[in-house]
């Protein structure tokens, strides 16, 4: 039989380095009576196997390895002592803010909340997202899984490797299968750029001569029990392969580094809104979904290039959800403005803002659609650009990001729109 439906002022799914600033910042805002949710056996997310450095270099101004960046956070969640569940899976998550969990201990249990903040992270996209031909042989993993072996089980999945995909966690694991003596043979990419930070090609690959094949992509894998080699070829415009520009390599691992999706079923399930291009929730300046009182923040919103961010987009989310728990500057009907993007500007977080009620600034994340280099980001209010900015190189590997002030929106008593855009001059 469950029990009786507790009552929470805020619960935060997830307890990842979005879950944990989130909270720490609710807490501080005053929220006493809050809860996270995670359903691993420790909190810190994606971090803990991420044992290599470069991570708290904007929020703590040195650099950390991943377990070292989430600890400093942990930390702070016991001093403040909010309370945490582990190895606890959310189920469902109603429009009323009613969750659905369950543990080993608690059985099946409810809470209901008045706000709840998502912070679930992201997962990899898997291999039938591709449709490679071939069988199904031993030897074939997700970057993401390969770095938890090694990292934190101490098993090597495999010695002559090929990665497909250069997204950051697939340049990492070129490296880190180098440093424990295995032979990454080649990392290919179907784009025609990297996926991945530019420090990230340069410390994971050009430092250890490992080739970057662009506009190449594996169209078959040889093998039945074990993987025993991959043919690539180059694509054309279209990521079609080229007829004659097929080239064997053997190997025994194939590691796919195929882009990360945020892990919104259950946001999808409770209704909330979802941005096609990013698959995360629609937000406003406060980053509330078009649920009230459920908010977004960190990878489950859109996928980030540093944790740093994270952290910093996690603490406004426990902010602003604290001030909906304690009815602070709400209002019956806000007006919103929309963030159009275009010109190369694949989309925004927020994608809307009530300048009335929005903070004296606000920053705004997206992504570009391809590679520029000297280009502008302009802002334009209606048909008037009031922001220009050059930018000597821009990649969709690397989040951009643009400050909106308050001050200067209030000039525009009567804006339609708030345009996000690429230009030349």
């Amino acid at each position: 039989m469950m029990e009786k439906v507790r009552q929470i002022d805020m619960v935060i799914i997830g307890g990842g380095p979005a879950g944990l600033a989130a909270a720490i910042a609710a807490k501080k805002q005053g929220v006493a009576n809050l809860l996270i949710i995670e359903r691993d056996a420790q909190l810190g997310g994606i971090l803990n196997q991420c044992i290599h450095n470069g991570f708290g270099l904007h929020t703590f101004k040195e650099e950390l390895t991943g377990p070292e960046y989430a600890q400093r956070f942990v930390t702070q969640v016991e001093e403040l002592q909010i309370p945490y569940c582990l190895h606890t899976m959310v189920m469902d998550i109603s429009r009323e803010r009613l969750v659905t969990a369950m543990n080993r201990e608690d059985g099946i249990f409810q809470i209901q909340a008045k706000a709840i903040i998502l912070a679930m992270g992201c997962r990899e996209r898997p291999r039938g997202a591709l449709n490679i031909p071939g069988y199904r042989p031993a030897g074939i993993y997700s970057a993401g899984t390969a770095q938890r072996l090694v990292n934190i089980e101490g098993y090597m999945p495999g010695r002559e490797v090929v990665i497909l995909g250069s997204g950051d966690i697939g340049l990492i694991m070129a490296r880190r299968m180098t440093l424990e003596g295995a032979k990454v043979k080649v990392v290919a990419e179907l784009m025609p750029y990297s996926g991945g930070l530019k420090r990230n090609i340069v410390q994971c690959l050009e430092d250890f001569d490992i080739p970057l094949k662009l506009s190449h992509t594996v169209i078959d894998i040889a093998g039945k029990e074990r993987v025993e080699g991959i043919t690539l070829a180059r694509v054309d415009e279209k990521g079609k392969p080229i007829t004659g520009t097929e080239e064997y390599i053997p190997c025994d691992t194939l590691l796919l580094s195929v882009g990360l999706i945020p892990e919104n079923e259950l946001s999808k399930e409770m209704g909330v809104e979802l941005e096609q291009v990013t698959n995360g929730p629609k937000v406003n300046e406060q980053l509330e979904t078009n649920i009230p009182g459920v908010f977004a923040c960190g990878n489950v919103l859109h996928v980030h290039d540093l944790v740093d961010y994270v952290s910093e987009e996690a603490s406004l989310a426990g902010r602003h959800a604290a001030a909906f728990v304690q009815n602070v500057n709400r209002k019956e009907k806000p007006v919103y403005v929309h963030i159009q993007t275009m010109d190369g500007v694949r989309y925004s977080v927020p994608s809307k803002i009530c300048v009335e009620r929005m903070e004296e600034e606000v920053v705004v994340r997206f992504r570009v659609g391809s590679v520029y280099k000297n280009q502008f980001i302009s802002v334009y209010v209606d048909n008037e650009r009031i922001w220009h900015r050059k930018r000597p190189a821009m990649a969709p590997g690397e989040m951009e990001q643009i400050t909106l002030k308050k001050q200067k929106l209030m000039e525009y008593p009567n804006m339609q729109s708030i345009t996000v855009k690429v230009e030349e001059r």
